[in-house]
């Protein structure tokens, strides 16, 4: 067992996992925040995407230990509860969720994805979830809620 130290959502937690325990069962099993999906266990379809102190990454070919002292957001951890973050928001309505197994991992993408460029062209936002599958066919929705949460957050940080 190796000890770790993470906060995840705001949450500052301790706990001994076992050294091979990869980061996405942590979450799932250990902290019960079953947003992060897990779909094919080899990083190939970003269901269990997670920013990991703001960047990226599939939380099932991440272990644990390598999350030690860092700061894990999922997709419980975007926006208060009771809310929705914008992205979140802008998949609702733009009906960016056909199955919704895809949509937790695409969510984290695209907010990594629009906190570095806040107005993406199609084609940026198409290569900028690169690696996030959807097994449904739905991604011209997906790119819609994408440009759909830009404007949001752009007419956010106007006011």
């Amino acid at each position: 067992m190796a000890r770790i130290t993470v906060t995840v959502n705001g949450v500052r937690y301790e706990h001994d996992v076992p050294p091979r325990l990869p980061l996405a069962y942590y979450l799932r099993d250990v902290l019960g925040l079953t947003g992060t999906h897990v779909g094919c266990d080899t990083s190939s379809c970003g269901a269990c995407t997670v920013l990991m102190d703001g960047k990226a990454v599939k939380s099932c070919t991440v272990l644990a230990v390598q999350a030690d002292g860092s700061s894990i957001t999922t997709v419980e951890g975007l926006a208060a509860p009771g809310s929705l973050h914008p992205v979140q928001e802008a998949f609702w309505e733009e009906h960016g969720l056909q199955c919704g197994f895809c949509t937790p991992g695409m969510i984290m993408a695209a907010v990594q994805l629009l906190d570095r460029n806040p107005s993406p062209t199609d084609d940026e936002i198409r290569r900028g979830l690169e690696g996030n599958l959807c097994r449904c066919t739905g991604y011209h929705n997906i790119v819609r809620a994408v440009k759909s949460a830009a404007a949001k957050l752009q007419s956010q940080a106007a006011d």
